[in-house]
């Protein structure tokens, strides 16, 4: 009796267990979390309902969580073994051109939103750097009043994102363009720029985790030397898409906060402060374009 065998005449409990054992056994971070994520999402059921189930599986349910977890113990992302995964609202599809959206991007969103409630609910929204959609098609869901526009170098990315907005069942803008370049059909018009650029710096990409660096694309990670090269790059290129007093939302890096603010300072940007994630770390940089400066 082959593996798939056994997996199949084994409940999803008993093999959840064996799963979560082999991760840890691999030193796969998070083991239990990836066996009961995988099983949940094989049985399409909540992840705690997924885990007490004692009927067996069927062969097929097998040797598809069977093949799953062979490519965790590879230390590839739950994420991209499922080929989507969930930010606040919504089911994203991602794929090899784009980072897998992170719980921390969810401050970002949070802040994007309050600004855009401060002028009522109704503006220009433009996020830089989409990748798969994640803040743009957020805001789109969260606000539906906002014209909502974004961006990313990747064709690829572009064609993700594009995806995800018309599974959501909204309205982007997508534009093909490297920073400002190729959007001057926004130029003095952004009221709200978002944007979660590359922010890593250089040398630190080769210590990262495995799911990180050898899944998500460099592109997306690499902020140059210091870790600030898109941050210069946006507030030195973005200023002629603004409208007087535009908000810029930001999301940035461990031990970032004073250096993208007064950064931002010093191309006339004005510093409004930063906003912290769930466990602490400052992770959302807010400026103001034009008024004060």
């Amino acid at each position: 009796m082959g593996e798939a065998d056994n997996l199949a005449s084994a409940s999803a409990y008993r093999t959840v267990r064996e799963a979560a054992a082999r991760l840890k056994e691999a030193g796969v971070p998070e083991p239990a979390a990836s066996a009961e994520i995988l099983m949940a999402e094989l049985l399409d059921a909540r992840r705690g309902d997924a885990v007490r189930l004692k009927e067996p599986l069927t062969g097929e349910q097998a040797a598809t969580y069977g093949g799953w977890i062979s490519r965790r113990l590879n230390r590839e992302p739950v994420q991209r073994i499922l080929g989507y995964t969930y930010f606040r609202n919504l089911k994203l599809d991602i794929d090899e051109h784009s980072l897998i959206p992170r719980p921390d991007t969810e401050s970002v969103v949070s802040v994007a939103l309050t600004r855009i409630d401060e002028r009522d609910g109704s503006c220009r929204v433009l996020d830089i750097g989409t990748g798969s959609g994640t803040i743009a098609v957020a805001i789109a869901q969260e606000r539906p009043r906002c014209e909502v526009h974004a961006s990313d170098v990747s064709e690829g990315a572009l064609d993700v994102a594009r995806s995800n907005a018309r599974s959501a069942g909204v309205e982007v803008r997508f534009h093909h363009a490297d920073i400002a370049a190729g959007l001057d059909v926004l130029c003095g018009n952004v009221d709200v720029l978002v944007s979660n650029p590359p922010y890593i710096a250089s040398a630190e990409i080769e210590g990262l985790s495995s799911e990180v660096r050898d899944w998500d694309p460099h592109g997306a990670l690499d902020g140059g030397p210091d870790g600030l090269g898109f941050y210069r790059r946006i507030f030195k290129e973005t200023p002629p898409l603004l409208t007087e007093g535009a908000d810029v939302v930001l999301e940035i890096g461990h031990d970032q906060d004073r250096s993208v603010l007064e950064l931002g300072r010093s191309f006339g940007f004005s510093p409004v402060g930063t906003t912290s994630d769930l466990t602490g770390v400052p992770r959302v940089a807010l400026l103001m374009w034009g008024a004060g400066t």
